[in-house]
């Protein structure tokens, strides 16, 4: 263990914005979850309020994200890994990045059609589009179904990381972990 090589790590700041953008995802879901299974308006209006919050907080954590990779340039890989793996790692990378930005957007756009206004933290936001039932109807659809696919490569993604560190046992996920102060 001795002879091990360092393990290249990711800058903090990146981890831990992975981390944040993981828990408001999981707290989203969680939400609108819990909010279907319940009964009583205030209650379901207080978690739709929620789920709103988490999501736009996601948007909000990959403008952050995009900004600091575009400063920070590419990054050290994990591994030596064949050229399919970097491409369908990469590919993977984008789709979770594009999910994690029309989520949010796709909620808001759906909820200024349905005539809801959208808060953030005491903030009015503007409504995106103009109201129009058969438009939020069609944008709720489409943000469920990009949920299913964010579920779908989140999963693929764990089951990723979790591949690279017991099967070919390199320095993927434990560049992704949050590691201690020396």
């Amino acid at each position: 263990m001795t002879n091990e090589a360092p393990v290249p790590m990711r800058p903090r700041t990146l981890v831990a914005l992975h981390w944040l953008t993981v828990l408001c995802v999981v707290v989203a879901a969680m939400l609108i979850l819990v909010r279907s299974e319940l009964d009583g308006r205030t209650v379901r209006m207080w978690l739709l309020e929620g789920h709103r919050h988490a999501g736009l907080l996601v948007l909000l954590l990959f403008g952050t994200r995009v900004g600091l990779r575009i400063r920070y340039g590419k990054l050290q890989p994990g591994g030596d890994h064949p050229r399919v793996v970097r491409i369908c790692a990469g590919a993977t990378h984008v789709a979770l990045y594009a999910l994690l930005l029309a989520l949010p957007l796709l909620g808001w756009t759906m909820s200024s059609a349905a005539g809801k206004d959208v808060h953030f933290f005491g903030l009015t936001l503007p409504a995106l589009v103009g109201e129009d039932e058969d438009l939020a109807d069609a944008l709720q659809s489409l943000h469920v179904d990009a949920a299913w696919a964010l579920l779908v490569l989140a999963t693929l993604h764990l089951a990723a990381a979790l591949w690279h560190h017991f099967v070919l046992r390199d320095h993927t996920l434990r560049m992704m972990l949050p590691r201690r102060r020396r």
